[in-house]
């Protein structure tokens, strides 16, 4: 059984299509603005992480299919969520810190507490959108985004869901922008990802998904998986080979957990470019960590 991508959304500044991850970041571009994407209405305190996927999550499920005028078009309890963020609600937490530091646990607003959870992403968009399959946080590092991917492939592979919704966001803040040493992207992206038969539009077919404790490894690997891929989306050039193809989605800002969905989103807009060859998506750390890496085909349009 095979696993494909059936649905998108971007949340990303002066990104409106996936095909425009293929082009350099659009300086100067304003923030999203979630109230005017979904409405006010269940956005009130709410962290900017949360705001920002639950905007990414009505666009793709609506791509897919899945989400019509009226509500969701399948039983909710065959779709779930992964989300992968690394930073998505750290300002919350230092918030909570502090406070706590200075008045004790008193001092707590009852109405920001919960966002201090690290699964707060992934439970509001089930809560919003009646998604009552198999719920997840990734928040492992550099390979965190490529592995929510994964982990939503064994969920579908396994037969415990139809349909996953896969968020990978990071918002822009202080805080995150302290931790990281620069800005971050403030936005990301959506997937949903379905067992191939079960959507009208399957648009990227994912192959196999390595991981290995290098990123030249996982190089090696991904090229001994599926041999012949036109281009590579990663942040290490040394790795790409000189007669191959170069993505990286840097120009952003800090992608950290967002980056591997967003290479897979990338993915579906080089197929919606006209091109039919597979894609390499690579993620690694800083030396000694482990990488992971996954080929990314298009699909064949339907006749």
């Amino acid at each position: 059984m095979s696993v494909v991508i059936s649905g998108i959304g971007l949340a990303l500044p002066g990104v409106t299509e996936p095909r425009q991850l293929l082009l350099p970041a659009v300086p100067g571009a304003a923030p999203v603005d979630p109230a005017a994407l979904i409405g006010k209405k269940g956005l009130r305190y709410k962290d900017r992480a949360t705001q920002l996927a639950l905007c990414m999550a009505a666009a793709a499920l609506t791509d897919a299919g899945l989400l019509g005028e009226d509500g969701p078009t399948v039983p909710g309890d065959r779709v779930g969520v992964v989300v992968s963020s690394n930073l998505g609600n750290v300002d919350t937490v230092c918030r909570a810190v502090e406070t706590i530091a200075k008045e004790g646990t008193t001092g707590l607003s009852p109405m920001d507490t919960p966002n201090a959870s690290s699964n707060i992403t992934a439970s509001e968009t089930a809560i919003r959108f009646d998604l009552r399959g198999p719920n997840l946080t990734v928040c492992n590092g550099a390979t965190s985004g490529l592995d929510a991917v994964r982990w939503a492939s064994l969920v579908l592979r396994s037969g415990r869901a139809d349909h996953m919704l896969v968020l990978g966001v990071e918002p822009d803040n202080p805080v995150a922008r302290s931790l990281v040493g620069g800005p971050v992207v403030d936005g990301g992206a959506g997937l949903v990802l379905s067992r191939d038969g079960e959507c009208a539009r399957p648009r990227v077919r994912l192959g196999p998904v390595v991981r290995s404790a290098s990123l030249a490894a996982c190089a090696e690997r991904l090229s001994e998986a599926a041999p012949g891929a036109a281009a590579w989306l990663t942040d290490d050039a040394e790795v790409v080979p000189l007669e191959a193809g170069h993505l990286d989605l840097r120009g952003w800002g800090e992608c950290s957990g967002a980056l591997g969905v967003l290479q897979c989103a990338a993915a579906v807009g080089w197929a919606e470019s006209g091109h039919i060859e597979p894609l390499y998506a690579l993620l690694g750390g800083a030396a000694g960590d482990p990488a992971a890496g996954l080929v990314l085909t298009p699909c064949e349009p339907s006749s």
